[in-house]
């Protein structure tokens, strides 16, 4: 009998843990994301380096600060990419991070198939936004744009 209520309670604490862990994980920490008023996306200027913000509309994201890549961000910009890659550094090796479910503007799926076939252009927010990891944005045709975190080049080598 005893045997019966220790598998028993071994089997309810892994339930119990793997439900927290999987809460923990796609809702715990994330908060929606502040910006600032006309400049909630930045971009870095081919000519200076530096971060200046562009035309975003209806931005939305997420953060947490829990971890420097939980940032996720999206938006429309009436900026063409012609314009943009006249203006702002492009952005190798650009992988956005899935996203969680509930934040259903954003799939790196889909952004990550869009950037490789050339259909979305990637561009650097700001390089080192925290220790090692840099801020991406990605622009598609039509205007929709996503932002997100992601490690930097440096980092990845070590």
């Amino acid at each position: 009998m005893t045997g019966k209520f220790a598998a028993g309670f071994i089997v309810i604490s892994a339930l119990v843990a793997g439900v927290a862990i999987y809460w923990l994980q796609v809702y715990a920490f994330y908060e929606e994301a502040t910006f600032t008023p006309g400049e909630e996306i930045t971009l870095t200027t081919i000519e200076s380096g530096q971060p200046e913000p562009i035309l975003a509309e209806n931005v939305t994201g997420i953060d947490a600060d829990s971890s420097p890549l939980r940032f996720r961000a999206c938006f429309t910009t009436p900026l063409t990419q012609a314009m943009l890659t006249e203006t702002y550094l492009t952005y190798d090796g650009a992988e956005p991070l899935v996203a969680p479910s509930w934040f259903d503007c954003f799939d790196a799926v889909e952004i990550g198939t869009a950037i490789e076939r050339g259909e979305a252009l990637a561009f650097l927010s700001q390089a080192n936004v925290h220790a090692d990891v840099d801020r991406v944005v990605a622009v598609f045709p039509d205007g929709r744009a996503y932002a997100w975190t992601q490690l930097n080049p440096a980092a990845k080598d070590k």
